[in-house]
């Protein structure tokens, strides 16, 4: 019986870990560049009271602004990425600290900016642009500031809320400390019968294992943990819904929600029909459930259940070379100039590879503007894992295109085109790999593996939707969060998605305590529309080959030059409609229908 540990990051092949050093080489250069912001910050400060005085004093404040954050950005980014390689390490804390205490700083002093514009009048600031070439690249910006001119405060109260900005962040901190660094799940016996340790990052790894006490073992042990501190849990996010709805009156909206869409520029109904078109499918989610509980045979289907493949297949451990072999085959479609750079990208050290102690859990696609667009994993050798390689390559070859097509103003994605570029890749994946599927039980492995992707992405990112909707709709009418009101209206809540064939359990009710993304509020609904884009897309693309392809990569290169729902329609959907998710509900029932027959 053997005991398996988590490796500790001196003990990791280098070649597997990102190349960092490629922003910094040492703590110096990245202290000397937070020298510089503050200098430069100071400096800025002398356009107060001059900004609107005329166009070309305006287009140099704003490039001196877009020139403070992208040095600011990069060291953010570079300090975030050392503290995820290791939580625990002393020296990534402070200097995480420190920059977000920049961050606030540099926001106040920059505070003046937007309500200082918005004392000129619309003319004015349209006239400049006409006027001063250097003003063009920021025409959108100027438009959508005035779209939000209504919700700008005074130039004392905008500064007011800056520097407010590093304690409204602390329900996020201290849930993400308590996640990340303080909680421990203790060990269970695995499948082998060797201990060992639970953690964020294998914990799915044991849901999905067909030894039915194994599963039921971690799920037991993760929630108790959640349990032994959810009043503490409760207590951060109901300040976290506070910070959004106080937050939300103090600009002037209706609602925390109609402030959070409001930055894209996103239709409220967008979210109402994301809910609404999944609710008119849940009874195809209950079929599902109700086929799954038949397939395990088991006389109460549990929530700890719901993860396991309906089908076993032979252990087979992916390589981490494997998966980057299978990427290149599964993203054929997209054409050869796009897979040799995602080939260049691997080769350049854009990817952090295995779990270490103290790493941060999951994984993601982030950097800077003049980065690489980098790539956290914790992969484990499984096929599960080569999507989500193919997953966050989407996310970084979407920041690659953008950032070489837009200047730094438009150099980034909103979320909801960001999930896009992401799920587009594992799509084609899976149709790639059900197409030149032989074996009927692999067959029926990927068809299961495909429908769990919509359900948990879907299904259970639209059910998050709505908890967030309910907890600040709840407050804004002036009800409290409790850790009883929490579990107890989640617990329904998750009862009405998963229908009657899922028996109750003790646990499930926590599950919300666990979600790092609710403070991020009204975030996670973009993960469900999303997918329903990218399912449309990656559609096209197998379908109409070159030409939606050509469509896609142009869409690819847009970054945030206009509003996500227009910019989608290059790519050709328009998500103001319920016709995407409809479109994505309807593939659903299909694969569905056709794992009732197969099985």
């Amino acid at each position: 019986m053997g005991n398996k540990k988590i490796k500790k990051r001196s003990e990791i092949d280098d070649k597997y870990k990102w190349n960092i050093e490629a922003m910094y080489s040492d703590a110096a250069s990245w202290e000397s560049d937070v020298a510089e912001v503050l200098n430069m910050t100071e400096a800025f400060e002398s356009y107060q009271g001059k900004l609107t005085e005329n166009s070309r004093t305006l287009a140099e404040a704003l490039q001196a602004k877009d020139d403070i954050w992208q040095k600011l950005e990069r060291a953010y980014v570079y300090a975030r990425m050392k503290l995820d390689e290791d939580n625990t390490v002393a020296a990534q804390q402070a200097m995480h600290d420190k920059i977000n205490g920049v961050i606030a700083k540099v926001s106040a002093a920059m505070s003046f900016v937007t309500p200082e514009l918005l004392t000129a009048s619309e003319e004015t600031l349209k006239s400049f642009v006409r006027e001063e070439p250097a003003l063009s690249k920021y025409a959108f910006v100027i438009e959508d500031l005035l779209r939000e001119k209504k919700h700008v405060l005074s130039k004392e109260e905008e500064n007011i809320l800056a520097q407010l900005s590093e304690v409204t962040d602390a329900p996020d901190t201290i849930f993400t400390m308590l996640n990340n660094a303080d909680m421990r799940f203790g060990s269970i016996t695995d499948e082998d019968g060797d201990t060992a340790e639970l953690t964020h990052g294998n914990f799915i790894t044991f849901m999905e294992s067909h030894n039915r006490e194994v599963r039921k073992s971690a799920f037991t042990k993760v929630y108790e943990a959640y349990k032994s501190l959810i009043n503490t849990i409760a207590s951060s996010y109901s300040y976290a819904v506070k910070t959004d709805v106080v937050g939300a009156r103090i600009r002037k909206y209706d609602s925390a929600r109609q402030a959070a869409l409001s930055g894209g520029n996103i239709p409220e109904s967008v979210y109402d029909n994301l809910i609404s078109v999944v609710h008119q499918y849940l009874p195809v989610l209950h079929r599902y459930i109700e086929l799954r509980k038949k397939v395990l045979g088991v006389d109460a289907l549990k929530m700890y259940d719901v993860y396991v493949p309906l089908v076993e297949i032979p252990k087979k451990e992916v390589p981490y070379e494997e998966a980057v072999r299978i990427m290149e085959e599964g993203l054929a479609p997209l054409g050869r100039e796009y897979m040799d750079r995602v080939l260049a990208g691997i080769e350049e050290g854009w990817i952090d590879v295995y779990e270490n102690e103290g790493k941060t859990s999951g994984a993601y696609s982030f950097g800077s503007y003049d980065s690489y667009p980098y790539i956290l994993l914790n992969y484990s050798d499984t096929l599960k894992d080569v999507f989500t390689v193919v997953h966050e390559m989407g996310h970084s070859m979407h920041s690659s295109y953008t950032r070489e097509n837009q200047p730094f103003t438009y150099g980034s994605h909103s979320i909801f085109t960001a999930e896009v570029a992401s799920t587009v890749n594992e799509s084609l994946l899976m149709q790639h790999l059900l197409n030149k599927e032989t074996d009927r039980t692999m067959k029926k492995y990927l068809l299961n593996l495909y429908i769990e992707e919509f359900r948990t992405t879907l299904f259970r990112q639209t059910m998050f939707a709505e908890f967030e909707h309910m907890t600040h709709k709840y407050v804004e009418d002036g009800g409290s969060l409790t850790a009883e009101w929490l579990c107890e209206e989640y617990e329904k809540l998750n009862r009405t998605y998963f229908g009657p064939a899922l028996s109750d359990d003790d646990y499930i009710r926590y599950e919300w305590a666990r979600i790092p993304h609710f403070y991020r509020s009204f975030y996670v609904y973009q993960y469900a529309t999303g997918y329903s884009a990218a399912t449309a897309i990656s559609k096209k693309i197998l379908e109409e080959g070159e030409s939606a392809r050509d469509a896609y990569i142009e869409f690819l290169k847009t970054g945030d030059s206009d509003y996500p729902v227009e910019l989608l329609k290059i790519a050709g959907v328009d998500m103001s409609s319920r016709e995407p998710v409809i479109l994505a509900m309807e593939t659903f029932k299909s694969l569905v229908e056709e794992l009732e027959k197969i099985l």
